[in-house]
């Protein structure tokens, strides 16, 4: 146990902040969570954390929200695939990163645990189980969410190497499980395959882990991680087909059966975008999104289990955990 040694964690109000803040306060550490003043609180109510409001990228804001902090868990981002202003999501992970990290070093907090993804690692269409030695240079990133990640990515391993910015590197996978309020892009899968509304699919590989092992990998992170590496928080490599006739199962729904080619829903993930301009809401469907699925987004997390004692439950699990929390909250309906 670490005792009451005070954390901050950022991006406590969204789904996988909420879980590494309901992580850090069952391993013994005092948290204090920085929401903005806008954040929904529902994920963070009945907990016992001090809460600071400020914006990620206010300098003030994070230095009064870190002051006594022994350490950070820079969990926010910004994880949509798709915005009306692309540049927005890039502001939000690069240069909200650059204030929390610099805020960081002035206050002389003693570790820093930094929650990137597996975005930032290259994979392709017969990727195994790719791992941390095989980053993605930032011109090959699809889509803006990709291409700020990796940016502020390269921002921490700068500031480890020049600053002496004592910080560790989290990469978790494709997380699910409960409290995803907003949702996510994989909880609206979930959303969806659950309800009966999504009959067909695309040959497609991602790594899903439940996000309660995520939230512990992060605390192993903080523990037991060396600064300046990073380290894969993953689950089990399944093909999208899988992953939706498990949830499927869980929700009492027949698999879908119908196996698309992605090239044919171009014009419709165009036409979504269009759509979602006009309306002001994310699309189910996007253009980043297609190309992303010609690759297999598998990914080793063989170092976090070695390095860290890292270890991840079946998948299933976050799924059950997943669908019975829609269901309670009315997604569902």
């Amino acid at each position: 146990m670490a005792g009451r040694d005070l954390v901050l964690v950022t991006g406590a109000a969204g789904f996988v902040g909420a879980a590494v803040a309901r992580a850090a306060l069952a391993r013994g550490y005092a948290v204090r969570a920085l929401v903005r003043a806008s954040s929904p609180r529902r994920n963070l109510a009945g907990l016992e954390a001090e809460l600071a409001e400020g914006d990620l990228r206010d300098p003030a804001a994070v230095g009064r929200a870190l002051a006594g902090a022994r350490f950070l868990l820079h969990v926010a981002a910004d994880y949509r695939l798709w915005a009306r202003e692309p540049g927005e999501i890039v502001r939000n992970n690069l240069d909200g990163t650059r204030v929390v990290m610099r805020a960081a070093l002035a206050a002389g907090v003693e570790r820093v645990v930094v929650t990137s993804s597996v975005a930032t690692l290259r994979v392709g269409p017969s990727t195994v189980a790719a791992t941390e030695d095989e980053p993605l240079a930032e011109h090959d990133a699809i889509g803006a969410y990709k291409r700020s990640k990796v940016a502020a990515e390269r921002l921490v391993g700068r500031m480890v190497a020049q600053d002496g910015l004592p910080a560790v590197i989290v990469n978790p996978s494709t997380p699910v499980g409960a409290r995803d309020v907003r949702p996510t892009p994989t909880g609206r899968i979930v959303v969806e395959a659950a309800r009966g509304r999504m009959p067909a699919f695309v040959e497609t590989g991602l790594n899903v882990v439940d996000v309660e092992d995520v939230a512990r990998g992060h605390l192993l992170a903080l523990e037991c991680g060396r600064v300046g590496e990073r380290y894969i928080l993953g689950g089990q490599n399944v093909m999208l087909r899988d992953l939706l006739a498990e949830i499927a199962q869980v929700a009492g729904r027949a698999p879908p059966r119908l196996r698309l080619p992605a090239a044919p829903l171009v014009p419709l993930a165009y036409a979504a975008e269009a759509l979602a301009r006009l309306r002001g809401r994310e699309p189910f469907l996007t253009v980043d999104g297609l190309r992303m699925s010609r690759n297999r987004m598998f990914y080793s997390s063989a170092k976090a289990e070695r390095e860290l004692g890292y270890r991840p439950g079946p998948y299933c699990a976050g799924v059950r955990e997943a669908v019975a929390w829609f269901g309670r909250e009315g997604y569902l309906d």
